[in-house]
């Protein structure tokens, strides 16, 4: 039942992911610019060019706070890695739980004497 209700919750996972990607894909793309265009604003000697870069980060600055809620996807994508890390520690514990192995062992020491 457990393995079942964490396969349910990474399919919900995954799919919260890709219908993010997009809006996280331009979340990134706006902060990234937002950084180039911050560097520009610095370097910029005259009045004219700050005025220009800051009216251009205005507006990357409304396109990344539009697609804020891709950081949904980014929480999505840290849930699914958390799954996956339990999955792999789980597989590697059943091993020694499991019954057959155990009983393969036991009819391996039975057969050799």
């Amino acid at each position: 039942m457990k393995t079942f209700l964490l396969f349910i919750a990474t399919i919900i996972a995954l799919g919260i992911l890709l219908v993010n990607i997009g809006p996280l894909i331009m979340f990134v793309v706006g902060g990234f610019l937002l950084y180039i265009i911050f560097k520009k604003f610095v370097k910029a000697q005259s009045t004219g060019a700050k005025v220009m870069w800051v009216v251009l980060g205005l507006i990357v600055l409304s396109m990344t706070i539009s697609n804020v809620f891709g950081l949904i996807g980014l929480v999505a994508l840290y849930v699914l890695y958390q799954l996956f890390k339990k999955e792999k520690a789980s597989d590697h514990s059943a091993n020694h739980d499991d019954p057959f192995t155990n009983f393969e062992n036991q009819w391996a020491n039975i057969t050799k004497s």
